[in-house]
């Protein structure tokens, strides 16, 4: 097995817990189960992974109760996402699992079952649809997400997106750990977000800052730590330098039960580093560059 899969399971199990991945007794061979369905697939993996893709071999349950051709359903997604997902060199399993669990959260049926129910029809048509969570809470924002970065078993993820005003930027916070269980469970969601609005004319509002122009703008800035000491702060750094606004950044970090020291904080600019410039808000190796 290479290293690179021992570090990739190990993390995966470190965000999902144990029952998400089983060795079999053969060399490479994994049964995943998706995370809230009761479905399991066989995955395969070469001796050369990352550098060759894993294989999906079939299903290895489909749970009771489960309509026909559930079970190859679910594993013609998944192949499909796998070959989104997989690039050479790089792992994707935390990939294929994020984007196969969305895929089936939100299918409201199977294009298998076409069957019209006239009963159901009936009932339904004139009543409105019911308020969800979903609706409550607002759209879902547009992330550009890092790549997961694993340390002695601590798993670190980044992701940001563009917010205009501190009220935007704390929905989207809200929105993400409302809907997403594995970010809702991380052990720390630092944040941080730098914004620029023009003031209205007339505006009482102390003014932050004025260009040369004289184009009269308030300014916005605020982090949140998240029981991680400082991180916060250091993120908003990072903004500050790299001359990021408009921008909302989440570092996600999984325990993996080895205390990093001050490398957890490397890591943390490293990876947030990574979705700035990844996103287009900065340009690499630049830092001062002004983001967009």
């Amino acid at each position: 097995m290479s290293e690179d899969l021992i570090n990739e399971v190990e993390a995966i199990v470190s965000i999902y817990g144990g029952y998400i991945l089983t060795r079999t007794n053969k060399e490479g061979l994994y049964i995943l189960s998706i995370p809230s369905h009761h479905v399991s697939l066989r995955l395969c993996f070469p001796s050369t992974y990352p550098d060759a893709p894993p294989e999906i071999l079939g299903t290895e349950s489909v749970g009771e109760g489960a309509r026909k051709g559930y079970g190859s359903h679910v594993l013609q997604l998944a192949r499909d996402v796998l070959g989104r997902v997989w690039q050479e060199g790089e792992v994707c399993l935390f990939d294929l699992i994020e984007e196969l669990e969305t895929l089936l959260d939100g299918e409201e049926e199977s294009p298998l079952d076409t069957t019209i129910h006239p009963d159901e029809t009936t009932e339904t048509e004139n009543q409105r649809p019911a308020v969800t969570p979903d609706d409550a809470i607002g759209s879902e924002p547009i992330w550009t997400l890092s790549a997961p970065f694993t340390e002695k078993k601590s798993l670190f993820i980044a992701r940001a997106c563009a917010v205009s005003s501190p009220t935007e930027a704390q929905s989207n916070i809200t929105h993400l750990l409302a809907t997403d269980k594995k970010m809702a469970k991380a052990t720390h969601n630092i944040t941080a977000y730098r914004i620029r609005t023009p003031a209205p004319p007339h505006s009482t509002t102390t003014i932050l800052a004025q260009s040369a122009s004289s184009t009269r703008e308030i300014t916005y800035q605020d982090c949140n730590n998240d029981g991680e000491t400082a991180a916060g702060g250091r993120l908003l750094h990072l903004m500050q330098v790299m001359d990021v606004w408009g921008v909302l950044i989440v570092v996600s970090r999984w325990y993996g039960g080895v205390k990093l020291g001050p490398d957890r904080f490397r890591i943390i600019s490293a990876v947030a580093r990574e979705v700035l410039v990844e996103g287009g808000w900065a340009a690499e190796g630049k830092e001062g560059k002004k983001g967009r």
